[in-house]
């Protein structure tokens, strides 16, 4: 984690590397948030006026060809502002593997429109703020509110559309996580079991003793560090081998991310504690797809997308030979998440189909230990929350639960209020540590306001 470990010998790849490929591994691999979570948040940074690095302002890929300034490319699309337009239009960047919806007919998403953005409350530090005004604040580009399975309020900004996809990062590994929960269910992955019973190949790796639970609630020891300005630390050899940074000259390391987690060795005991580790989602969902024979993206397809009748195809990136970034890669729209947050309200079925078993949402929802998650001080910045199946669970009076990403990206479910909130943003800032308490406070509020 960032600002956890102490510097390590300086590297001969160090000089190829700039500013701009540092930058990128903090947006493209959703591993950010773990550095956010280790430690209380900073103080806040100077932040850019939002309607000043608005797409309709910057007007980025507008002429044809785009030159100059308006142009965005690989070699610029870690940049902010320049991130706003990429997080729109990630397949124009990068390899992808389609999620497809299906044929039949998109499920409906009746509507209730009520004047939310209007909703007044106060914010984090006791000034008031309304739901609108915090959506600006937080650079938002899509909101969906879902009561009682009624779309209630919707907003896009950004030049987002309903039928726009957006990147994700790390809300993708709650998919991971609830299709491994859910073959545990059935029996056809052992949460109990050794993870090289389905993946030998790790045998000589930090999961080579660990236990898949372990790798589920992301308690499992494994050396993994994130300095994000030391190049000899494991998030550049996760960033090489998938594909996302240009490779150093004279590289000889992985070329896919499965050849990487085989080099990634054990650091503390396994079960002793959480940490946030993007590379559990990677052996979480090598596992799915040993013990089903099926890439990631078809499951997603055949048992989620399709069945919930989703307007729009999905996709995920993909490394050199098609392995999915399984836990930072995803890309939907703000409408398709909504029915998949209904789906999990309304404890797995959806559309008339049945995705997940009941026992299998109820077991997310209830978290995980709560002591685990004090390890290394998380909870101070994620006060009362813990960590199930790879999600987050608030353990608030209302039993809500959540999938997060870095730059604002949520998927918040609420039972006892009945609501599902998607939020899709570019926010300047990965780490959630600078929003969070904002975020609880307009959680707090939405659910204040759909009950009355």
């Amino acid at each position: 984690m960032r600002g956890s470990h102490h510097p390590t010998n300086p590297s001969p790849f160090r000089n190829p590397l700039t500013t701009l490929a540092r930058a990128a591994l903090g947006l493209l691999l959703g591993t950010a948030l773990a550095a956010a979570h280790a430690q209380a948040p900073a103080a806040a940074p100077a932040l850019p006026a939002p309607e000043s690095v608005s797409l309709d302002k910057l007007g980025y890929m507008g002429t044809f060809p785009p030159e100059g300034a308006q142009r965005v490319d690989l070699s610029n699309s870690y940049k902010y502002p320049q991130m706003r337009w990429a997080l729109q239009h990630l397949r124009e960047l990068q390899p992808t593997r389609n999620i497809r919806r299906g044929a039949a007919p998109a499920s409906a998403l009746p509507a209730d429109p009520r004047p939310l953005g209007a909703f007044s409350f106060d914010d984090d530090k006791g000034q008031p703020i309304t739901v609108d005004q915090w959506l600006t604040r937080t650079y938002t580009d899509a909101i969906v509110v879902l009561h009682k399975g009624k779309v209630v309020y919707e907003r896009y900004d950004n030049q987002m559309k309903p039928w726009t996809p957006h990147l994700l990062f790390s809300v993708t590994k709650s998919f991971t996580g609830l299709m491994a929960a859910q073959l545990a269910h059935e029996g056809k992955i052992d949460p109990e079991a050794l993870v090289t019973k389905y993946v030998p190949e790790l045998a000589d790796s930090a999961w080579g003793e660990m236990k898949v639970r372990e790798v589920m609630d992301m308690t499992g020891g494994v050396r993994f560090r994130e300095v994000y300005t030391d190049p000899t630390t494991e998030i550049f050899g996760y960033s090489w081998s998938a594909g996302m940074l240009p490779r150093p000259p004279g590289y000889q390391g992985a070329t896919n991310i499965y050849d990487f987690l085989k080099t990634l060795k054990k650091e503390g005991e396994h079960g002793e504690g959480f940490v946030y580790r993007t590379v559990h989602s990677e052996v979480l969902g090598w596992i799915v797809s040993r013990a089903t024979g099926r890439h990631w993206a078809e499951l997603m397809g055949e048992n989620i997308w399709q069945k919930l009748g989703m307007e729009e195809d999905a996709h995920v990136m993909v490394d050199s030979v098609g392995t999915p970034l399984q836990g930072a890669g995803l890309n939907a729209t703000a409408r398709d998440l909504a029915r998949f947050g209904e789906m999990l309200r309304q404890g797995g079925t959806f559309n008339g189909q049945k995705i997940f078993d009941k026992a299998v949402i109820d077991d997310t929802a209830k978290g995980g230990d709560r002591s685990k998650f004090q390890f290394r001080g998380i909870q101070t910045a994620r006060p009362g929350y813990s960590y199930r199946n790879q999600w987050w669970v608030l353990h608030n009076a209302d039993g809500a639960y959540e999938a997060s990403g870095i730059h604002g990206q949520m998927v918040h479910v609420n039972p006892a209020a009945e609501m599902v909130v998607v939020k899709l943003s570019s926010h300047p800032v990965a780490s959630a540590a600078a929003t969070h308490a904002l975020t609880l406070k307009a959680w707090s509020a939405l659910a204040q306001a759909v009950r009355r």
